[in-house]
């Protein structure tokens, strides 16, 4: 994540250049974002190149610099402050203009590296932009809703029921929750088709996992769609339409984002 222009040899007194985002000149013409503060709670201002911006904020090299940024990539508490502080500086920056978001933790140690960085991937960077001008990600994941009960246990002698009576009751579950199983995909792959239709790529992600989330079911659908502004309503419209739907999956829907999701360009096969 640390750009190797974040060099060995600054002191633990020194600053390094965090970098957020790129975007044109021309749609940034101030530069800063009043009131947002960066990933180590610094201003934000604009370096400039070229008809390129790049918005930064100086971070302490005590934490920032390639040796203790290891370390400190560990400590979940302490990333998930930057992160905030990364997301924070990039929506603020999207709500302008078209930006390009940065990897976390992107960090130069001084304005020759990131300039570098600009001459370099000029070419790249002005395609990109042209890509995503006007187009924002949006979020779907849908879920499964709470399982079936388990099956009940073998019941007690005397009761009217038998071993055979059991496993035929085991069964006919197991059968009932492939069945739910295939419904299931069945209709989160009709749910991405419908809203692939309105939007220009999606990025399928990992399923989150239900530990960590907290959320009860199962994850079947995680994935980004990148929407041209004026499809934006109807976008919604056919998410919020799945959404209501009743046939125990939870659809979420969240955005606009910037487009993490779209900086790097779809592989073709």
């Amino acid at each position: 994540m640390t750009d190797r222009d974040t060099a060995a040899g600054s002191g633990p007194d020194d600053a390094l250049l965090y970098a957020y985002a790129v975007a044109r000149d021309a749609d940034l013409p101030e530069g800063e974002l009043p009131g947002v503060a960066g990933a180590a709670r610094e201003p934000v201002r604009a370096v400039r190149q070229q008809g390129l911006v790049v918005l930064v904020g100086s971070v302490p090299a005590a934490e920032f610099d390639q040796a203790p940024l290891r370390e400190r990539l560990e400590d979940l508490g302490w990333l998930e402050r930057v992160a905030r502080g990364h997301q924070r500086v990039v929506d603020a920056a999207a709500a302008r203009a078209c930006v390009l978001p940065l990897r976390l933790a992107t960090v130069y140690r001084d304005e020759r590296g990131l300039r570098r960085m600009l001459a370099a991937g000029r070419s790249e960077l002005d395609a990109t932009l042209d890509r995503l001008d006007g187009r924002a990600e949006w979020a779907v994941k849908v879920w499964t809703g709470p399982g079936r009960p388990a099956a009940d246990g073998p019941r007690p002698r005397g009761s009217g029921g038998s071993g055979r009576d059991y496993l035929a009751r085991r069964g006919a579950e197991r059968r009932a929750r492939e069945a739910d199983r295939l419904r299931a995909e069945e209709a989160v792959a009709h749910v991405h088709a419908a809203l692939l239709t309105l939007a220009e790529e999606a990025r399928l992600h990992p399923p989150r996992d239900a530990r960590l989330s907290g959320r009860p079911g199962r994850n079947l659908l995680n994935a980004a769609y990148l929407v041209r502004r004026e499809r934006t309503r109807a976008f919604r419209s056919a998410a919020g339409a799945f959404a209501d739907r009743r046939d125990g999956l939870r659809v979420e829907l969240s955005g606009p984002w910037a487009p993490y999701s779209f900086v790097a360009p779809r592989e073709t096969p």
